[in-house]
């Protein structure tokens, strides 16, 4: 049985020929343990009579006190109590009594049946102990990774604008980037969020077209050349100017209107100039007097974004000794500017502005309208209700936009810049009723159930019906929660869990930094490293969504190619650039392992390497990782006498090191299995002149030859990458 950390619910898994069936009910919450095996029955074992003389006989010799090897100190567990108080010590132990890496080469070994047994033994124990566990533990609260927040905003805003891109790489955990303990917040990460909010409030939300902007004397800037007058009027000089900054809700025509009026004197009337971004558009004659000032219109065109408006008095005059005193001082008076547009436009708003504001207030309803509105996007944003304090706090600022003579349309949009910048929707937050008390414990409830259930297929928030069902306290039922699974995997959005858990299970991004040496690897370039990596990801897709065996991923004989990948593989009849399932036949190529894009990865520019794709199936498919070697371990010699040596003899002078020689027994055999394909995946008989032999021998004497005998030695190991999996 697989607790599922995801949603906190167990999951039987069933191995069968017709694929992996995953039986789903809601139940009792443990952490992650596995209970696959496939030893024979025998008598039950017991810790005092079977377990602890075999420990003692294999393994107190060199685990004991302070100077144990590989500092496991397997002496102190006297009971089993003790033992499983101590469980990371002894799974680590048992893994390598499980692949046959412990007790060594050269020690005292125990036979199959006693292998076979402890390791069933402590399978059990385990397994027994989690399904005791009564505290789940506590949970990091998760930020929203970079694909988590585009998928997010696409179906919160319906908008597919990737706004994530522009922000910083997300930090990784175990290989993965939706780790809560490593999605730190950084200030820059923060300042990308307050400005992608903004960008996203503007692009879903639509300004009322053809609006009138009036910009009183109260919110009209003016230079030093100028002042105010009693009533408000401003008053220029010397070639003062008076200016508003207006925020152009679209590109197009608008016409810029100004009240102004003179204050003549000498030869000419007074000249007004109309400023744009202070580029001059056109100049007026302003005949208008004090007691009469008259509106000056020009149709301009404005650029989206905000603009710099002004009317700049261009003909000062002043003569103080003018024996006539209307004739010494040449002023200009400005009342207003005004801003219509733009002119013309379609009165239509997108389908991202209805799905938020779903109802148009009259004037009557503004304040309604807009806590009925608000209290749905936010409640969707934040995958939970929102709570009367919440939408009251971002109702104020509609009314604050509206006391500033702003529309409702910008006061939603800041709304929805204020939603998206709450660690509310930024965080999946789950929160305590006793935070402080470390014995509590709760269950999930249904919206947290539906955001983890989200997330975890789709990697985005939960849709309408998973909420209707959270809403309506349904969703946790067995039955319901196995239906919405089902359906969830048959959306289109479920792809992601091929796309990017598959992705980093497998390594994949690593195929986009690679380098392979193109004079010895001609055919290689980015087209060739596109195409392994679709190949895999369509791969893996095809294994969940039509819930095949998963292990297909191992011994799948078929997979996607285009022409560029099918040419590399030696596969004929196939043209073009569009993928196209394939059967794959002569037993050299099945599953993942023998991708372009796995064997790209784990090779060096110029070589393969064994070391690197036998490490690669440890950690990523049979969950055993070898220890990281000492300083200077990793590098192969490089003497006179190695030239025009193959990889194996390389390697073989390289384990002689007895530093080297425990981890590279388990490494490189599994690596050799591979050595018929060259350092970009294309399949090869000889290594230079010499005829490559991929001959592997594992720790425990199995022999075998090449990819084929190498997947039917995984094969046999199905159990611990069934548990890889699922971890």
């Amino acid at each position: 049985m697989v607790y599922f950390q995801a949603f906190r619910i167990p999951i039987d898994i069933h191995m069968i020929k017709t694929g992996l069936k995953l039986a789903i009910g809601i139940g009792c919450f443990a952490p992650l343990a596995v209970a696959l095996t496939t030893s024979p029955p025998m008598a039950e074992p017991r810790f005092e009579s079977d377990i602890r003389p075999l420990i003692a006989k294999y393994c107190l010799k060199c685990h004991t006190g302070s100077s144990a090897m590989a500092g496991m100190d397997l002496s102190k567990a006297k009971t089993e109590a003790q033992m499983v108080a101590s469980r990371d010590l002894w799974q680590r132990a048992a893994r390598n009594l499980r692949t046959s890496h412990m007790p060594p080469a050269g020690a005292p070994q125990p036979s199959k049946a006693q292998r076979e047994m402890m390791v069933a033994w402590f399978d059990k124990i385990f397994n027994a102990q989690d399904c005791k566990l009564a505290d789940p533990g506590r949970v990091t609260i998760r930020r929203l990774n970079r694909d988590e927040y585009n998928n997010t905003i696409r179906d919160l805003i319906g908008l597919d604008l990737k706004p994530a891109d522009d922000f910083p790489s997300d930090d990784v955990g175990y290989g993965f980037s939706n780790i809560g303990d490593v999605l730190s917040m950084s200030p820059l990460l923060l300042e990308k969020y307050m400005s992608a909010a903004e960008k996203i409030s503007e692009a879903a939300i639509q300004l009322p077209q053809q609006l009138i902007f009036r910009y009183e004397t109260d919110r009209l800037n003016m230079d030093a050349n100028g002042n105010t007058l009693p009533n408000g009027t401003k008053f220029l000089f010397a070639n003062g100017e008076v200016y508003c900054n207006h925020k152009s809700t679209r590109a197009g025509t608008y016409n810029i209107s100004i009240r102004a009026f003179g204050q003549q004197a000498g030869p000419d009337l007074v000249r007004m100039g109309l400023m744009i971004n202070n580029r001059l558009v056109n100049t007026f004659t302003v005949s208008a007097t004090q007691a009469q000032p008259a509106i000056y219109q020009f149709s301009v065109r404005l650029e989206q974004g905000t603009q710099r408006i002004a009317a700049t008095f261009l003909n000062d005059y002043y003569q103080p000794d003018n024996p006539d005193p209307r004739q010494r001082d040449r002023n200009m008076g400005v009342d207003f500017i005004e801003v219509e547009g733009p002119l013309g436009a379609s009165l239509g708003v997108p389908a991202s502005h209805q799905r938020i504001i779903f109802e148009n207030p009259i004037p009557a309803t503004i304040i309604p309208v807009a806590k009925k509105v608000i209290t749905s996007f936010a409640s969707r944003a934040y995958r939970r209700p929102a709570t009367e304090d919440e939408v009251t706090r971002l109702l104020k600022i509609v009314q604050l936009a509206l006391r500033e003579g702003e529309s409702f349309e910008r006061g939603m949009q800041l709304v929805v810049q204020a939603v998206l910048v709450s660690p509310n929707f930024l965080f999946r937050v789950e929160l305590d009723s006793k935070p402080n008390d470390s014995t509590a414990k709760r269950a999930l409830n249904e919206y947290e159930l539906a955001s983890r259930l989200s997330y975890f297929i789709w990697a985005s928030l939960p849709d309408d019906k998973l909420y209707e069902l959270a809403a309506s306290k349904e969703l946790s039922k067995p039955e319901v929660l196995k239906q919405q699974i089902t359906r969830m995997l048959a959306d289109k959005r479920s792809r992601t869990i091929a796309t990017n858990f598959a992705s980093q299970w497998l390594n994949l991004p690593k195929l986009e930094i690679v380098s392979p040496d193109l004079k010895l690897f001609p055919k290689f370039n980015d087209e060739l490293r596109k195409a392994m990596m679709q190949e895999t990801i369509l791969f893996c897709q095809s294994v969940f969504e039509e819930n095949k065996s998963l292990i297909d991923l191992i011994d799948g004989a078929y997979t996607f190619v285009n022409e560029p990948l099918a040419k590399l593989y030696g596969i004929s009849g196939v043209t073009g650039q569009q993928f196209r399932k394939v059967a794959l036949t002569g037993g050299s190529r099945a599953g993942v392992l023998t991708h372009g894009s796995i064997l790209t990865v784990t090779s060096n520019p110029t070589r393969t390497s064994p070391v690197k794709r036998g490490k690669w199936i440890l950690e990523q498919l049979l969950g055993s990782p070898p220890p990281p070697p000492p300083p200077g371990a990793d590098n192969l010699d490089q003497s006179p006498s190695m030239i025009g040596k193959t990889m194996r003899e390389r390697m073989e002078s390289h384990r002689k090191n007895p530093a080297c020689s425990p981890c590279h027994t388990r490494l490189d055999p599994l690596g050799f299995g591979l050595e018929n394909f060259d350092a970009i995946g294309g399949w090869r008989e000889k290594e230079g002149t010499v005829k490559v032999d991929a001959t592997g021998i594992l720790p425990n004497g199995t022999k075998f030859v090449g990819p084929a005998q190498l997947r039917a030695v995984l094969l046999a190991r199905k159990d611990e990458f069934i548990r890889t999996f699922a971890t």
